[in-house]
């Protein structure tokens, strides 16, 4: 649990740095930040998934795929 705790404190500061570069008066800048302010959340939502469901995720998977190809 650590290391969630750490990510989501580093996520945390990194989104806070984003915003504040985002409430700069430059208006030709485009959307790209938001955009990465999206990538950054998808990703930590697939990190605080994938995390503490991994072994159910994995065996879900190698169920399917043995299913899938009749491996024994």
């Amino acid at each position: 649990m650590p290391f969630l705790t750490t990510l989501l404190t580093t996520l945390t500061a990194g989104l806070a740095a984003l915003d504040a570069r985002l409430r700069d008066d430059d208006h030709e800048r485009g959307d790209v930040p938001g955009w990465v302010m999206i990538t950054v959340m998808t990703a930590a939502l697939v990190l605080a998934i994938l995390v503490p469901f991994r072994t159910a995720i994995v065996a879900a998977v190698t169920n399917a795929l043995t299913s899938v190809t009749g491996a024994r």
